[in-house]
């Protein structure tokens, strides 16, 4: 299975820029599978402390603006999140769109972040708690929407229901780069699943200057098979799905509870 990972800006004129790269990396790439960062079509809003529900709504219309044009990557498979109000609440979404079949909400994020930069506690909802797998044909996917991948209770309780891909579309700064690849790395062991994570690079949002560094893990030692950059915005890679499956055959994955 070929997998796609990304860093695009968060400024709204260098996306566009990004946008139409990618597209081209992954016509050329034959890509089977692309990972957007977290809630990608609007400029982040929860870097202010001030929740403000204008704003909310006028992103979850950008977000519908574009989620059309997730017909561009076809045949390729599309896996983030966004903004959502449902039954009057906040959410942050995450979905996986594939042609045909078109846009299904996969999980709301749980664990909402309230500090500088990231006040989501305070501008939108937690989702349910439940943490269910999705499905790109047979491939089985779970997810962690940034900061959900420090709790790792839930990258267990995915192995357990065979996951081949633990996606973490994330939204995290430059300062905290390292900290997100060890998380990943330990996720994908636990898990026994490659871990896949895309972000926002090379811009800044307000005061947030965003750290890239989108990733791609192994299941069976967690070691990094590629990380994205300023120079490399995209990278896709041809995984053996198979090795996720034998990951769950060993350490620490067979370890009774």
């Amino acid at each position: 299975m070929k997998v796609t990972v990304c860093e695009l800006s968060n400024d709204t004129a260098g996306f566009e820029q990004d946008w139409q790269e990618l597209i081209s990396h992954v016509k050329v790439e034959t890509s089977d599978l692309v990972l957007l960062p977290e809630m990608p079509f609007y400029p982040w809003a929860a870097w202010c402390k001030q929740k403000n529900n204008n704003t909310w709504k006028t992103a979850v219309e950008a977000h519908d603006q574009w989620m059309p044009r997730l017909a561009e990557f076809a045949p390729a498979a599309v896996v983030g999140t966004r903004p959502v109000i449902k039954d009057g609440g906040f959410f942050n979404e995450g979905f996986v769109w594939e042609p045909g079949t078109g846009y299904r909400s996969a999980h709301s994020k749980y664990y909402l972040p309230n500090e500088e930069g990231f006040w989501e506690a305070t501008w939108y909802e937690r989702g349910t708690g439940e943490f269910a797998l999705s499905q790109v044909n047979q491939i089985k996917i779970g997810f962690l929407i940034c900061t959900e991948l420090w709790f790792n209770a839930h990258a267990r309780d995915y192995a357990k229901q065979g996951i081949h891909l633990l996606v973490c579309p994330r939204a995290t700064p430059g300062s905290t780069v390292d900290k997100w690849i060890a998380g990943g790395r330990t996720a994908a062991v636990v898990s026994g699943a490659f871990c896949l994570s895309a972000n926002f690079g090379h811009s800044r949002t307000h005061n947030v200057q965003w750290g890239g560094t989108g990733w791609i893990i192994e299941p069976e030692e967690g070691n990094v098979l590629a990380l994205t950059s300023p120079e490399q915005p995209f990278v896709t890679l041809d995984i053996d799905i198979n090795k996720a499956d034998h990951a769950k055959q060993t350490y620490p994955r067979y370890v009774l509870d």
